[in-house]
């Protein structure tokens, strides 16, 4: 099993930026790809970004390319979600999510995720 932390959610005014970490710990080597996605009330679960464990290769949501900025810390099996640019639209639960190790693609797809965190709330105000 796996187990996913995320952190950094908040409030802030339209144009600011947040940090949130995902740790990850257990049998962290079971997993390959870690993703973002975000839900706001009322709508469908959204992909935010992936990134690889091995290479660090990443992809991003639409909405949010060239705004935010995903990354890991391999030592301290942690991923980074960078945020600038925050607008109200942004405003959501975050949910960190890993794909298991023999499944290498940046999957925008949620079903295709196994592991997810528990979520944080990041609320962006005009």
């Amino acid at each position: 099993q796996v187990q996913l932390v995320e952190s950094g959610g908040g409030s802030v005014q339209t144009g600011g930026s947040l940090r949130l970490s995902c740790a990850a710990s257990g049998r962290t080597l079971s997993t390959n790809v870690m993703g973002w996605f975000r839900q706001a009330p009322g709508a469908e679960r959204e992909f935010v970004a992936a990134v690889a464990w091995s290479g660090g290769s990443t992809n991003y949501g639409d909405s949010v390319k060239g705004r935010f900025t995903i990354s890991r810390d391999n030592t301290k099996h942690t991923v980074f979600l960078q945020m600038n640019s925050l607008k109200p639209e942004d405003t959501a639960v975050y949910y960190c999510a890993a794909r298991t190790a023999i499944l290498t693609a940046l999957s925008t797809s949620p079903p295709t995720y196994v592991y997810w965190g528990q979520g944080t709330q990041v609320t962006v105000s005009s």
